[in-house]
């Protein structure tokens, strides 16, 4: 005996000296458990504590009831104790006044029973009494009588109930007490025996349990912190409402955005600005996405969804965000996520020549750039529409931003429809996952060029029309339109006004189309010009050529005649056709031995045939002996050029003097 009351002592130093040294961390992450004890369980608690100082910070609060609130609390508001661990009427009452778990330590049949045998074997004989928290026992009552105990037993809910028990149970004739420390306490002063009621595996059981629980309860509560945290500075602003509706999180940037008061009831002023949104959420059981409303004077976009927990609602979360910014971000990502490639390389000083005829469409150009009109260009094929187009782009406010140009005649229907408006995932077979934006939202605030505007098929017409109007596109098998800020310029070397009276394209889309025209005059019109853009277009290509100076001069020498006098149907691509042809074969190293020049050159045939008509051929003479000179090719002119190329389409363009487009577009008449 002597040997293990040394042992208990030396345990105890241990435990205390170990139960101190916790309480001055605070800054250890273990979660905090208070021990709130104002009699013998204390002891019992500093015994087992070092057990557990690995895993929490351990504070002792001597105090009972309104007193242990009042300390405890300075602690919970802290964020040092998570969890405290208390017994009896002490326990029930900080249960009830606490924001954070109690945990009881609880007294089984074990314990009761070792007690009540520590007290026979002690006081042999003796009545014994025994307190017991809120209810007794109506087994031990049954079980005295076969253990031949002298047993009675009260209840207490509070500290003057264990006094009143005591005191019933001494003026009963009982001379032991068993029961909770206030008890054995109670009983000293009385002058009777006492067993302490609380045994040391009831206390590790509550301590295991204080501490799992502290840990998740610090583990919780640092998400909560977390989101807390992060919620709090999110521009969009949030708020959490439990399933009744009452505000349970609201973070400042809701009160800023919905213009609320905070001197005044936040949840009250909350609750009348997005509680239309709660009882529709409620009523229809589905959320609220997106939606555009005007609060406190803003645009706002809201969405109000359920929150979910184990498949059952408890709650909803509603999120307003400001449309400006909304926009902002969209300005924003479509300009990151633009192809790098779509932007306009020319300027409308590229536009070489001083003709009377160039001037003007300089001209128009600069004023129709000022503008955001829609630009209408016509003119022949080859006639630089393209160029003037990226010269307006570069000269109006939208220089810096996308230029995308599309050519209308160059893919199918169905096609032409995806490239332009774009289309969602699933939207047709074969649609690429994730769906994929439209050439206008791509070209969003900046310019699309829609090159031979006359071909678009008259299906797709209707819709580019309400893009124009609507300035909104709306993609294959989606659900709503995308506003676009876009500027368009359409080109067509075909009359369009012709072809609204032959009713192939829509006069609504003409008128709409036809705001500002220009039209851009074919090459032989600006002869002047010729031998300028010539020179211009070869000192250009040289190095690709490896043209030195005197081949340069030598190559405009020989093309002289066909400046002045040459139709020129192809316009500029066929004047860039010809140079690159005299490039190669009139070089340093290939021009001396040329022999057959009419088989590389027929224009300069061409040019003697129209030659002819000027000093005196009739014109139906000169239209017999060289079409091509007066007129466009013709479909069947496009057949003949094919067999004599062997089906080779580039060589018949190139003898045809029309571009490859061109050439494609009379096989499809």
């Amino acid at each position: 005996m002597k040997r293990f009351m040394e042992r208990f002592s030396y345990e105890r130093s241990v435990a205390v000296s170990t139960f101190t040294s916790s309480l001055t961390d605070p800054h250890s992450g273990r979660p905090g458990v208070a021990l709130v004890s104002i009699s013998r369980l204390q002891s019992l608690c500093e015994t087992v504590a070092p057990r557990y100082t690995g895993r929490a910070r351990f504070f002792s609060v001597r105090e009972g009831y309104g007193a242990a609130v009042t300390a405890l609390q300075a602690y919970v508001d802290a964020g040092s104790v998570d969890v405290v661990l208390a017994a009896g009427s002490n326990g029930a009452y900080l249960r009830d006044n606490l924001s954070v778990p109690v945990v009881m330590v609880k007294v089984n049949g074990f314990d009761v029973l070792s007690a009540i045998t520590r007290a026979t074997t002690t006081w042999p004989g003796a009545q014994i009494g025994l307190v017991l928290h809120e209810t007794i026992s109506h087994e031990l009552a049954d079980l005295s009588a076969w253990l031949n105990v002298g047993l009675k037993q009260r209840a207490y809910r509070s500290i003057d109930e264990v006094r009143l028990a005591v005191a019933n149970l001494a003026a009963e004739g009982c001379s032991v007490i068993i029961g909770p420390g206030m008890a054995c306490d109670f009983a000293q002063h009385a002058g009777l025996e006492s067993v302490f009621l609380y045994s040391l595996g009831a206390v590790e059981e509550a301590f295991e349990r204080s501490v799992e629980l502290a840990r998740v309860s610090r583990q919780k509560e640092s998400k909560r912190v977390r989101l807390n945290t992060i919620v709090a500075h999110l521009r969009d602003g949030v708020a959490a409402f439990d399933d009744a509706g009452q505000l349970e999180a609201v973070n400042p940037a809701m009160l800023d955005l919905l213009g609320l008061d905070r001197e005044q009831d936040v949840p009250a002023q909350l609750t009348r600005a997005v509680g239309p949104l709660l009882r529709e959420t409620l009523e229809h059981d589905m959320p609220v996405e997106e939606r555009i409303e005007q609060i406190g004077g803003r645009a706002l976009i809201v969405n109000c969804v359920p929150i979910l927990e184990q498949g059952l609602r408890s709650g909803s979360v509603v999120t307003v965000q400001d449309a400006l910014v909304a926009q902002r971000i969209d300005r924003s990502l479509r300009t990151s996520q633009r192809p790098k490639h779509l932007v306009a390389r020319h300027h409308l000083d590229d536009l070489v020549g001083s003709s009377v005829a160039l001037e003007r469409v300089r001209r128009l150009a600069r004023a129709g750039a000022a503008h955001d009109a829609t630009v209408l260009l016509s003119g022949e094929s080859g006639t630089g529409k393209e160029l003037v187009a990226q010269g307006i782009h570069n000269a109006s406010r939208r220089r810096g931003n996308p230029f995308v140009a599309f050519n209308c005649a160059a893919l199918p229907e169905g096609l032409i429809e995806s490239e332009l408006f774009g289309h969602e995932e699933g939207a047709f077979t074969g649609a690429r996952r994730g769906g994929k934006p439209g050439l206008f939202e791509i070209a969003h605030t900046g310019t699309i060029f829609l090159d031979e505007i006359g071909e678009m098929p008259a299906a797709l017409q209707s819709r580019l029309l309400r893009v124009l109007q609507e300035r909104e596109v709306m993609k294959l098998g989606a659900g709503r339109a995308t506003p676009v800020d876009v500027r368009v310029i359409a080109a067509t070397h075909r009359d369009l006004h012709a072809l609204v009276e032959q009713g192939v394209f829509r006069a609504d889309l003409y008128f709409r189309l036809n705001l500002l025209q220009i039209e851009l005059p074919p090459l032989r019109e600006r002869r002047g010009d010729v031998a300028q853009l010539a020179r211009h277009l070869l000192n250009r290509s040289a190095l690709q050529y490896g043209l030195s100076g005197a081949a340069l001069e030598r190559v405009l020498a020989f093309l002289t005649p066909l400046f002045e006098h040459y139709a020129w149907p192809g316009n500029v691509r066929e004047l860039e056709n010809l140079l690159a042809r005299a490039a190669i074969y009139l070089s340093d190293s290939a021009g001396e031995g040329w022999q057959d020049l009419q088989a590389v050159f027929p224009e300069f045939g061409r040019m003697r045939q129209t030659a002819a008509g000027v000093h005196g051929v009739t014109a139906d003479a000169h239209a017999a002996s060289d079409p091509s000179a007066r007129r466009s090719p013709t479909r069947e002119d496009v057949i003949r050029a094919l067999e004599q190329a062997g089906g080779n389409r580039a060589a018949a363009s190139r003898a045809l003097g029309i571009g490859r487009t061109t050439l494609w577009r009379l096989m499809k008449d």
